[in-house]
């Protein structure tokens, strides 16, 4: 199996950046697509952003597009998720996943890190 440890976050205010690592082991990381999942209080883990094995796919949640970037460094074994101009809405929970094939749906995901809490402030 793969395991998927998190780092990064914190707590910000509102119009900072923070950036979330996810670092794989344990199988060939560069076989999968990875995403970000996210869950905020009071709601469902809804998708954030996905990227493809060889990074040449993105999608991106319409709520975080032109804020946040995702990009993976395959020598590195690890995906990023670079968070601009954040929001009190964007707190959370942030969940770094892999698939075989890239996907907007929990479900279709195999392995998930711990999670790792975002807070923005007003």
């Amino acid at each position: 199996q793969v395991q998927l440890v998190e780092s990064g976050g914190g707590l910000v205010q509102a119009g900072g950046s923070l950036r979330l690592s996810c670092a794989a082991s344990g199988r060939t990381f560069s076989s999968y697509a990875m995403g970000w999942f996210r869950q905020a209080p009071g709601k469902e883990r809804e998708f954030v952003a996905g990227i493809s094995w060889s990074g040449g796919s993105t999608y991106y949640a319409d709520f975080v597009k032109g804020r946040f970037t995702i990009s993976r460094d395959n020598a590195k074994n690890t995906v990023y998720l670079q968070m601009n101009s954040l929001k009190p809405e964007d707190t959370a929970v942030y969940y770094c996943a892999a698939t075989r094939f890239i996907a907007t749906t929990s479900d279709e995901y195999d392995y998930w890190g711990q999670g790792r809490q975002v807070t923005v402030s007003s």
